[in-house]
């Protein structure tokens, strides 16, 4: 009963501090490092482990599928190349200069370098992506930025699991370096299988809080099985996200998707805290195992690995990003990255909950350990915070041009829906249909002028305000003892729904702070 009561207060005092950052208008990945920091300050908060391979499993596998259902293969091919330069080669190159530092100037076994490396390798883009979403980007650099913390993670977990089965087991067999080859095919060819077979059962479920269980169930399932087969359970869960995306949305119901996205935004936004939470616990523990010189040799030595990790990124963006601007140039293509947005790219380099799992899934004895996981820490605090509450300074000073085309494309999309609607209702006779068609009519003529009809139309204006003053009503008979509650909640329900009709949608998404 304590750690329980201790973990609600951390997340109590987590949710205080987004509280903040939203009227700060801070990144809340960057107020969730500072949270951490806060937590390994209280002397009072137990020391909390939890085993290696749940944490990736716990941590990861959910963020991973939220962000993947959102990122199509059709971005994934026309974005192939800075994918490729980001999501692998900046990993790799990351990993190696990372593995130097460790091996040269801290002493660090090889294998033990180059899992350091591997652990702080990957940016977490759903960090930069917080930031960017206040801003009018291209969506192109948003696409890129979203698919790297796809597939960066995955290559990242592959040399960590190398270099953690080389330290922990130094005999190479061909079996193994097999079993290194297959596991991103592997892992992939498994997440879309699960995913078929998902899509077919799932609609067995639809409209029961099973279908939200199943949901999990299945998410945690490919990265389980993946795991069990030896396989990228990354890929496994990035590719079973992707395919689902594709193939449910036509079989399954508005009502079960309004509770889907409620029910994983608050999971893995849960899930967040609790990550950020914990490494601040770790790192407590670990320095209160050091003594003064020793604390200060492994700041220090954490500082290296922030600086190196930056500049690394930098360096390597600015180069691709120049490369491809003559390439375009050269082929007079009409696609061409400015240094702009190749700066901010570069910037977008924060480190988050997949490098905080990563650490605390190292074995305990796994060697020095404390050291990579207090370095780790410290990279993600690092980048967080100082590339965090840069970021958005640094797009208002570029004035890059807002990027209008999601807009365009979404204006387009409600005429063609609009029009096969008047199509659906063309021979219909009756007050019903012709009052239905005049709507219509009306929501075309604004959505034409790339305006949004659900936000003004006069009807549902109107239907709003009378909403208002039925909830007043019901609410007074409730008080009144003419109803019981069963009936207030029953006939509120009824209202929300018909609120949601009458509501744009951006009035229906959820703030993440």
């Amino acid at each position: 009963m304590a750690l329980f009561e201790n973990m609600l207060i951390l997340v109590l005092v987590a949710v205080g501090l987004l509280h903040v950052s939203r009227r700060l208008s801070i990144p809340y990945p960057t107020m969730l490092a500072l949270a951490g920091l806060l937590v390994a300050a209280l002397p009072w908060v137990p020391v909390i482990e939890i085993d290696p391979q749940l944490a990736l499993a716990l941590f990861i596998a959910p963020a991973l599928f939220d962000a993947a259902y959102d990122f199509s293969p059709r971005a994934l091919k026309s974005n192939w190349a800075p994918l490729l330069a980001l999501a692998a080669l900046a990993v790799v190159l990351t990993t190696a200069a990372v593995a130097w530092v460790g091996f040269a100037f801290a002493g660090l076994p090889l294998a033990a370098a180059i899992a350091l490396g591997a652990i702080v390798a990957p940016p977490d883009a759903a960090a930069a992506t917080a930031v960017l979403a206040r801003f009018p980007l291209p969506r192109r650099t948003i696409a890129v930025l979203k698919g790297e913390s796809l597939f960066n993670d995955a290559v990242a977990l592959l040399i960590l699991g190398a270099a953690v089965s080389a330290a922990t087991q130094p005999e190479i067999s061909s079996h193994r370096i097999s079993m290194i080859l297959t596991a991103a095919p592997g892992g992939v060819a498994l997440g879309i299988g699960l995913a078929l077979f998902y899509v077919r059962l799932a609609p067995s479920f639809a409209g029961t809080l099973g279908s939200r269980l199943l949901e999990f169930v299945a998410t945690f399932g490919a990265w389980v099985i993946a795991e069990r087969l030896h396989l990228s359970a990354i890929l496994s869960v990035v590719a079973f996200a992707m395919a689902v995306a594709r193939y449910m949305p036509e079989r399954q119901s508005a009502r079960d998707r309004v509770h889907s996205y409620a029910v994983w935004e608050a999971a893995v936004f849960l899930l967040n805290v609790l990550a950020f939470l914990l490494m601040g616990l770790q790192a407590r523990a670990i320095v209160a195992r050091l003594d003064a010189t020793e604390i200060w040799h492994a700041l220090g030595f954490a500082g290296a690995v922030l600086a190196t990790v930056v500049l690394v990124r930098i360096a390597w963006v600015l180069l691709f990003n120049r490369v491809m601007y003559r390439g375009a140039r050269a082929a007079r293509g009409s696609n061409v990255p400015s240094l702009s947005q190749g700066c901010i790219v570069s910037w977008c380099g924060m480190r988050g909950v997949v490098t905080l799992a990563a650490a605390l899934s190292l074995p305990i004895d796994f060697p020095a350990r404390d050291l990579i996981v207090l370095s780790s820490l410290a990279v993600v605090l690092g980048t967080l915070i100082g590339q965090g509450l840069t970021l958005g300074p640094l797009i208002r000073l570029f004035h890059l041009k807002p990027d209008d085309s999601f807009g365009d494309e979404v204006a387009v999309t409600r005429v063609a829906l609009l029009d096969a609607a008047l199509q659906s209702l063309s021979g219909l006779e009756g007050s019903a249909a012709s009052n239905l068609r005049e709507g219509y009519i009306a929501d075309r003529t604004v959505a034409a002028q790339y305006r949004d009809p659900r936000a003004l139309s006069e009807a549902d204006q109107l239907r709003r305000l009378t909403l208002i003053e039925m909830r007043a009503t019901l609410s007074s008979i409730r008080g009144a003892g003419t109803i019981e509650d069963d009936v207030f909640h029953a006939i509120q329900e009824e209202l929300d729904w018909a609120e949601l009709a009458a509501s744009p949608p951006h009035w229906l998404q959820l703030e993440e702070t």
